[in-house]
């Protein structure tokens, strides 16, 4: 134990940052460039610029007519509607043992006209699953999130002058710039930092805390689904072959039902049998920050209003208040460039922190521990910017229509990751520092180059901030530099 408090949350908040860091790091990138999922999602589906005037209804239509004849016979399909930041239906269905996911053209309705990558939903699933089967990759992702709750109060304690020294930035001064820098990004966007670490370990907390639900309901997930959602019906197959009613008309009804919301999701169960289901379900509300408030059913083949559900509960809205805030589906653009600018402060954090543990020890402390972390270090805050640049430059540089396309791509994130760590292992740290930043700042000139012509608003964001990014990371290549040849 500490002398006093504050000296205890000091240690508290290193070691916890120390051991958490790395992985904070990894899901806090993934989160910042989720938030722009959609719109990463149609820069990295090129094609897409001859049918980005085709509505949202009219890709809709095209969806199901072409699912009606190429997988009427899956159970069940899940449909992500065209909006204005993603023109395009994204669909998954079951074939035989394996699912389907792909998008769909928004004229034809049909896959094969666009290329083959998993997108902004890599880094949206990235974020929470760490690419690893489930439940594990959400078990970690959720306890990286308290953690990181933990790191921002000990962090808010542990620097007295936190505030104070918000206002001071000393550079050319080592270690002392270092510590500014720490605290400057820490503190401009501490209300962010706290919400995003808070709503994000809730979205997980029933994994860490499923008594209540299992006790209640006694794993019967049908009972649960319902009272969390009592518009979702299911309604099994009859057995009788049906025909779905013109979806036209239903997206009509939809539509001025929703208003003035969007729709976000079609669920068809069963669509080729008598029993089939269409449930619908509104999203980015115009009113507020809570998501899925509304919910509708309709009989499949007649097309008629089965049930419908707006949520009106307070701790429902409650929770998806908060689950609202933490993806930002509310946000118009200015407010997802701030989350996303607040993102990245938040890994600034994350990074100067974990390069503060290894300057306060270089000069008394060289043994195995201290130098793996250095070179740890090194590798994760450099290579993790440049292996997301790479999945960037594989979705441009790979054929278009190559077999298992979206697979390579995300191979392509973590064999560049591999290579670097590799190198930061066997290298100086101070020529890692330089070289591997060097190569992050290359990396995302690469991104700008492709980004392509004429320039559309979505290309526009994407060059700024990947040009943006790699100023920066020449710049502290530059700086690395010099450390590396014995300059101050």
């Amino acid at each position: 134990m500490k002398p006093t408090f504050r000296a205890c949350m000091a240690w508290l908040h290193t070691w916890s940052g120390l051991v958490m860091g790395w992985l904070l790091l990894v899901i806090t990138l993934a989160g910042t460039l989720s938030v722009f999922r959609p719109e990463i999602s149609t820069w990295m589906r090129p094609e897409l610029k001859a049918h980005m005037a085709v509505s949202p209804d009219a890709a809709t239509q095209a969806a199901i007519q072409w699912l009606s004849t190429h997988a009427a016979h899956a159970p069940t399909w899940y449909l992500e509607a065209a909006n204005s930041r993603a023109p395009y239906v994204q669909a998954l269905w079951e074939d035989g043992q394996t699912y389907q996911d792909h998008a769909l053209d928004p004229q034809t309705g049909s896959p094969s006209l666009l290329r083959e990558t998993r997108g902004g939903e890599f880094f949206y699933r990235f974020h929470f699953e760490l690419q690893l089967p489930y439940p594990w990759g959400r078990l970690m992702a959720g306890i990286a999130a308290m953690a990181l709750v933990l790191i921002l109060l000990t962090g808010i304690v542990a620097h007295k002058r936190i505030f104070l020294d918000f206002f001071t930035f000393r550079p050319n001064k080592g270690q002392r710039s270092w510590l500014d820098a720490h605290n400057l990004l820490g503190v401009v966007a501490l209300p962010f930092h706290l919400m995003i670490a808070f709503t994000g370990a809730l979205t997980l907390a029933s994994m860490f805390m499923p008594w209540g639900l299992t006790t209640l309901y006694h794993q019967d997930f049908a009972a649960l689904e319902h009272d969390f959602n009592p518009a979702d019906m299911d309604r099994p197959a009859s057995g009788k072959a049906g025909t779905l009613a013109p979806i036209g008309p239903v997206l009509a009804d939809i539509k001025q039902r929703f208003a003035p919301n969007d729709l976000i999701r079609l669920t068809i169960s069963n669509p080729s049998d008598a029993s089939s289901i269409i449930m619908a379900v509104a999203g980015q509300n115009a009113s507020g920050v809570g998501v899925e408030t509304h919910t509708l059913s309709y009989d499949g083949t007649t097309g008629k209003l089965l049930a419908e559900h707006i949520e009106k509960r307070p701790i429902m809205g409650f929770y998806r208040f908060l689950y609202g805030l933490h993806v930002a589906h509310f946000a118009p653009a200015f407010t997802r460039w701030l989350y996303f600018l607040s993102g990245l402060g938040l890994a600034g954090v994350i990074a100067t922190g974990l390069h503060l543990w290894t300057r306060k020890r270089c000069h008394r402390e060289r043994g195995l521990g201290f130098l793996l972390v250095e070179r740890l270090n090194v590798g994760m805050i450099t290579g993790t910017p440049t292996a997301f640049a790479a999945f960037f430059l594989a979705n441009r540089l790979l054929p278009p229509f190559m077999a298992n396309r979206a697979q390579i791509e995300i191979q392509t994130v973590f064999g560049v990751w591999a290579i670097l760590l590799l190198y930061a292992a066997v290298s100086p740290p101070s020529v890692a520092w330089r070289d591997l930043m060097s190569v992050a700042a290359l990396a995302c000139l690469g991104v700008t180059f492709f980004n392509g012509l004429p320039l559309t608003s979505l290309q526009l964001g994407v060059g700024v901030t990947a040009f943006s990014l790699a100023c920066l990371f020449f710049y502290t290549a530059r700086r690395m530099g010099r450390s590396a040849i014995g300059q101050p």
